[in-house]
């Protein structure tokens, strides 16, 4: 049903640029697409939820949101500037959530975050750089009334089990190359080029790990604290995100040893064929040491040289030159350096 409001007046009205959508809900239902300006009439109505979603929002429109729920000025001041750790903070009645998002780009992880604004029949969202829409979570909830009816902590789950489960496209491109990656230096020695792949992938996901590990703590509060916000029986799915981050983690963990495996491999196949090159190198210089030898003292210009006047010694010494050639190369070969 669409109850109407008061009129709005202009020193309320705000630019809708940034905001992504605003409703209001009932039941698990949406009954009303509103303005900025009335997000607080409409919280006022019993049974009603507001759910706004921003994306890099000017002050302008965060200073409106802060007026219609009475928002914290420190937490405003952190939705206004990214770069956040991910953290759960309470003013009074009211938490104030900062979770980092992560996409592959080009190649290369993109972090953002989103900053949630949760409280006593609204929830807002704030989303900042590399960031998947809301838009799917909303579209989910709203199919299934009876799980929105749940209220502003069942939401609050819906958009940390999104930013958690986006994690996984993210490590599954970056697994196939690893396993790429990993499968060619059994083989092949990697170029600088790969050396310096190797290097920029570990280091995302250190990135990566480093960004999601403080959600856990921030599931945890939310599933063993006693926060108001927070109805025990929301508390075991608060839980599930928390198990989903840690097999997250050890996914991270898992693809950097394989990583640093892979560049040890490369390393070890590396001075295997420098090796094997040695052993040639050395094999056929010793079997070319026999003729050298052997010329080189027959070339020298003295006279009386034994068996110089043979009349078949240089058929002689030829043929125990091809021997002793012959004989080092059989050997070389049976121990496998050529």
């Amino acid at each position: 049903m669409n109850v109407p409001s008061s009129p709005t007046s202009p020193a309320e009205l705000v630019s809708t640029e940034g905001i992504v959508a605003a409703g209001a809900y009932v039941d698990g239902r949406r009954v009303a697409n509103i303005a900025i300006g009335e997000a607080s009439s409409w919280r006022a109505k019993p049974g009603h939820v507001v759910w706004i979603g921003l994306h890099e929002p000017d002050m302008a429109l965060l200073s409106a949101v802060q007026k219609q729920f009475d928002l914290h000025e420190l937490a405003i001041e952190d939705a206004n500037h990214a770069h956040q750790r991910p953290k759960i903070e309470q003013y009074g009645e009211a938490l104030f959530i900062v979770a980092r998002t992560a996409q592959l780009i080009e190649g290369r992880i993109a972090f953002g975050e989103t900053h949630i604004f949760v409280g006593d029949g609204y929830l807002v969202t704030v989303r900042h750089g590399a960031s998947t829409s809301y838009t799917a979570v909303r579209e989910r909830c709203e199919s299934c009334p009876r799980a929105l009816a749940r209220g502003e902590d069942y939401i609050l789950y819906a958009i940390l089990d999104f930013i958690v489960d986006n994690y996984s496209p993210v490590l599954e491109s970056i697994h196939e190359e690893v396993e790429g990656i990993e499968d060619y230096v059994l083989s092949n020695v990697i170029t600088k080029a790969q050396i310096e792949r190797l290097y920029m992938l570990r280091r995302d996901l250190l990135r990566l790990r480093n960004a999601i590990g403080p959600l856990v703590e921030v599931c945890r509060r939310l599933e063993h604290d006693e926060l108001s916000m927070v109805r025990p029986t929301m508390q075991p799915l608060f839980r599930d995100v928390t198990d989903h981050v840690r097999n997250i983690q050890e996914r991270i963990d898992s693809m950097r040893e394989v990583l640093a495996f892979a560049f040890e491999a490369s390393l070890l196949v590396g001075q295997a064929q420098e090796t094997a090159v040695s052993k040639k190198l050395a094999s056929w210089l010793a079997i070319l040491a026999v003729p050298t030898a052997v010329a080189g003292i027959y070339g020298m210009n003295f006279k009386y040289i034994p068996e110089l006047q043979l009349e078949y010694g240089y058929f002689i010494v030829m043929g125990l030159m091809a021997l002793a050639c012959l004989g080092l190369y059989w050997r070389f070969r049976r121990v496998g350096w050529l």
